[in-house]
């Protein structure tokens, strides 16, 4: 009776989250379909809002034809505008990282979105090749969104699942890149069926992208939480989570060569990415003459193949993680990027439009799955400092981008396919460090843990704590994180190490 009278008694108890949670409320599940709060419903908020900020960025590329004659800007002018269109969210991630680590991704994102969403506005009134560079540029500040959504995603899944969750939110958001090719010829050709001529079409089209900039950030502010237990404000004002100090967060993350590394590889395979979306479209219209909607369809397939790729990245990371530990993860994140390069290559040396469009399809797979690859890893690099870790590596995407552009692209040193093709030497060159990365507790790519000392995952996250700050209890969140990350051994490693009786801790 005793027992039947407890059991009653935690069933009339409803459960705090619909999915299945870790000691730290982090969902173990990732069910891609559900819109359960909070951390489904960050989850779409986070990829949406982030998916709107890409297609206003790269609003402007599929309709460059256009604008350029009515501009009359020159190669050197789009160029540039390109580079623009990329290189304010270099700073503007590293600082997004931050405000994330201190404020919390909610806030952050949703102001940027819309401190940003303006400069889109006024694109639809740029009248020389300098105000159009301008609203490029300030435009592209909202991609930063990207370190939000990676933060949030990190802060909401479990270490089994948050390759997945990071990899299905950045895809889907980058899928926006790829959209924006699709769209923006379509609104464009809707206006000026209506009567608007072409001069006009193509500036008024840019108020569809602003507009649903806007409404993004209103739903994030609305419908969205921090963390799985609250804003950062309530949980600060509760004594439930404790204020950092920007000081602190800034010094354990800059610190930290394993976010330097994984900057500058992501700068080869996100970079790249930015670069294509910038340059794909002119590309395939100069070179094989086509029409203006039918660049844009090819160039779109390269952006839209970030429904699978991306998200693929990060569920094998997850995979290789489950069964090899951390060590599975950065092998997979260097093959499948080099792999990327080798790729790049060949897209530049083919001439046949079927032939580049098939090489290209492969090329986008495995440059956009290197991405998702990447933020498998960079969850474990830093849990003090998880943001800025975010925005150091999101930042090197932009810078990638930028140098890519600069040296390939801008002006008519190289030729476009060769551009492309010295692009994959790049690449491949760039991937290499990422065997330089370690982790005294799970090893890196040619070697295994320390043998001179015990490591532990304690060891490592409560390294960014002092003892004052212990005394105080300010490391019981890294305590946490630092047990749920035992996985990141390997299935073997983890079975030798954790006693029969023990298993990971879960809440419902």
């Amino acid at each position: 009776m005793e027992i039947e009278g407890q059991a009653t008694v935690k069933e009339s108890q409803p459960p705090k989250f619909a999915l299945p949670v870790d000691s730290e409320h982090k969902a173990t599940e990732f069910r891609l379909f559900s819109v359960a709060a909070p951390h489904m419903r960050a989850f779409h908020l986070s990829w949406v809002s982030f998916f709107a900020c890409f297609v206003s960025t790269f609003a402007a590329p599929p309709l460059l034809p256009i604008i350029r004659d009515n501009l009359n800007l020159t190669a050197s002018d789009i160029g540039n505008a390109g580079i623009a269109s990329v290189s304010g969210a270099v700073f503007a991630r590293v600082a997004m990282g931050t405000a994330c680590d201190l404020f919390g991704p909610r806030l952050a994102s949703a102001s940027l979105i819309l401190i940003t969403a303006p400069a889109v506005y006024f694109t639809s009134i740029a009248s020389s090749s300098t105000s159009f560079l301008l609203v490029r540029f300030f435009t592209g500040f909202s991609l930063a969104t990207f370190v939000s959504t990676q933060f949030w995603m990190s802060s909401m899944f479990s270490a089994p699942v948050v390759g997945t969750a990071n990899g299905v939110a950045g895809g889907w958001g980058n899928l926006g890149g790829g959209a924006t090719q699709l769209i923006m010829p379509l609104v464009f050709a809707l206006i000026r069926d209506i009567g608007a001529i072409k001069f006009t079409a193509w500036r008024i089209a840019f108020f569809i992208p602003a507009l649903f900039q806007t409404l993004s950030a209103f739903a994030v502010l609305i419908f969205g939480k921090d963390l799985p237990d609250g804003n950062f404000r309530r949980l600060q004002k509760a004594g439930d989570k404790t204020k950092d100090k920007f000081s602190n967060v800034f010094y354990h993350g800059i610190k930290n060569y394993r976010g330097w590394i994984l900057a500058l590889s992501y700068g080869y395979c996100f970079g790249v990415e930015l670069t294509i979306d910038n340059i794909v479209a002119e590309y395939f219209y100069d070179r094989f003459d086509l029409k203006l909607h039918t660049a844009g369809m090819i160039a779109a397939s390269f952006g839209l193949a970030n429904i699978v790729s991306r998200p693929g990245g990060g569920m094998l990371s997850d995979a290789v993680g489950k069964r090899f530990g951390m060590r599975g993860r950065l092998w997979a994140l260097w093959v499948v990027q080099t792999l990327g390069g080798v790729f790049c290559i060949i897209l530049g040396r083919v001439g046949s439009l079927g032939a580049s469009i098939v090489v290209m399809i492969v090329f986008s797979f495995f440059c956009q799955a290197a991405c998702g690859l990447t933020f498998g890893v960079v969850p474990f690099v830093s849990r003090r400092s998880l943001g800025l870790i975010s925005g150091m590596t999101g930042g090197g995407g932009n810078v990638g981008a930028v140098l890519t552009q600069l040296i390939f692209f801008r002006g008519s040193k190289y030729s476009k396919d060769r551009g492309i093709m010295l692009m994959g030497v790049m690449i491949i060159c760039c991937t290499l460090p990422i065997c330089l990365i370690y982790f005294p507790q799970w090893g890196g790519i040619f070697c295994g843990p320390s043998s001179t000392k015990i490591a532990t995952e304690e060891d490592y996250y409560l390294s960014e704590w002092t003892s004052e700050e212990k005394e105080k209890g300010l490391h019981l969140s890294s305590l946490k994180f630092a047990d749920n990350s035992r996985r990141e051994r390997g299935r073997k490693e983890d079975s030798e190490t954790r006693p029969v009786d023990e298993s990971p801790s879960t809440q419902v």
